[in-house]
């Protein structure tokens, strides 16, 4: 079915904004070692800095959430736009090492609020909300590809000052374009208009009193599930590429004369995430035709089955570990269409923003546990260790999809029900 206007262009500015997320958060790395040399300071000191500007990234999607509840989710995506564009340009004039870690802060304070803020605009506004959620995910699976790729090759013939200013260009784009978007932002829904989310007031009385709506319903058990799959997913998207440059079956891998001292392994990396492009649209469209919870625990068990296949399947050779990369890659991405649909399907409109905040406390706080986690077994355990953590992360998030399925009618509220049922039929 063909998206109506409303649909794409609230396809189009979200398309943006999480592109350009995801553009600046993967573009930071890059900049490391040239601030390593430039300012002259240690790996530890640096690597203090750059998680201090990650933090806020995970821990304002929460604030962030009922802001968008409060303000609207247009304008949230707007700010963060200018924020992260303005927190560039702080970047490309420092000086200093702590005007660098300002600028860092600032930007993932401002990028905080994104996935909330427009996963919120989505599940209030589009009609067809499986293929918009497709479509939002491939775009940032676009700005996790290019980020990098685009920072690397200017910083071959600019100074690093003048490319960060290059990168912020598209955010100050993306900003006049969303200023002059027109769309519906609630025309999904029929419980709440924008009036209604402009009105309501923002204390704590009420802040309490949502969350103890939305953990008393099968919400609970969603909240839970997305943070399995972010343990999953941040554990593996950390390391994968470090593990793939060890494997012997890249050994006799030869890039040719002219990509000499380029490792293999960012090959298949590349094509790991490229993949995922596919998969996210894939999982999309399957939520359109499966219940959420149906596809999630799918999704869970092919995940614990190429985990436990990982190690295997690395000495089969190289044709062995391209396919199962590639799967990976697929499946590792297909997956989050359902969670985010989940989330739509089980809480009630007017709680998006906070919703979609707790959310991603789980996939990127919460989530992000499985960074320590995973040096610590890449140190201390033979590799089969970590795969088999993950493994149980991704079992673990199987069992509670099956049990999401099987209270669904027990835990949610009729009007919430009866919006999945009609979500379902669509």
């Amino acid at each position: 079915m063909a998206l109506d206007s409303n649909d794409r262009s609230i396809a189009g500015f979200t398309m943006a904004g999480h592109s350009l997320v995801h553009w600046f958060e993967t573009s930071i790395p890059i900049f490391l070692v040239v601030w390593l040399a430039e300012f002259d300071v240690s790996v530890t000191l640096l690597g203090l800095i750059v998680a201090l500007g990650y933090a806020p990234f995970g821990i304002g999607a929460l604030p962030g959430g009922i802001l968008a509840d409060k303000y609207g989710p247009k304008r949230l995506v707007l700010l963060c736009l200018g924020g992260m564009s303005l927190a560039f340009l702080v970047l490309a004039l420092a000086n200093g090492i702590y005007v660098v870690a300002v600028g860092l802060v600032c930007w993932g304070a401002a990028a905080s609020v994104y996935h909330p803020a427009g996963l919120s605009l989505i599940s209030t506004g589009v009609e067809e909300r499986g293929t918009v959620f497709a479509y939002h995910g491939i775009a940032g699976n676009v700005g996790i590809a290019l980020g990098p790729f685009v920072a690397a090759t200017l910083l071959i013939f600019f100074p690093w000052q003048l490319v960060a200013a290059l990168l912020a260009i598209p955010g100050l784009l993306a900003v006049a374009y969303g200023l002059s978007a027109d769309f519906d932002p609630t025309g999904a829904v029929e419980e709440m208009d924008a009036s209604e989310a402009s009105d309501k007031a923002l204390s704590v009385a009420d802040l309490l009193t949502n969350s103890r709506t939305l953990f008393a319903s099968a919400f609970a058990i969603v909240f839970v599930i997305v943070t399995f799959e972010g343990l999953f997913y941040r554990g593996m998207l950390t390391y994968l590429p470090e593990i793939l440059q060890g494997l012997p079956a890249l050994e006799g891998f030869v890039a040719g004369p002219d990509l000499e001292g380029i490792e293999p392994s960012r090959y298949i990396y590349v094509g790991f995430l490229v993949v995922g492009i596919v998969g996210q649209y894939a999982g999309g469209k399957l939520t359109d035709r499966m219940a959420p919870g149906r596809g999630l625990l799918g999704m869970f068990a092919v995940l614990t089955v190429l985990a436990l296949a990982f190690i295997p399947v690395t000495g089969m050779g190289m044709a062995p570990l391209l396919v199962l990369c590639g799967l990976l890659g697929f499946f590792l991405f297909a997956i989050q269409p359902f969670y985010q649909d989940a989330v739509a399907v089980h809480t009630p409109a007017n709680t998006r923003g906070l919703s979609y905040g707790y959310t991603y406390l789980g996939e990127f706080g919460l989530g992000s546990a499985s960074i320590a986690i995973g040096g610590f077994l890449l140190d201390s355990f033979p590799l089969a260790t970590f795969f088999a953590i993950l493994a149980a992360f991704a079992l673990t998030g199987a069992a509670l999809s099956a049990g999401l399925l099987a209270v669904i009618d027990r835990f949610d509220s009729p009007r919430v029900v009866e919006d999945a049922g009609a979500d379902a039929d669509d």
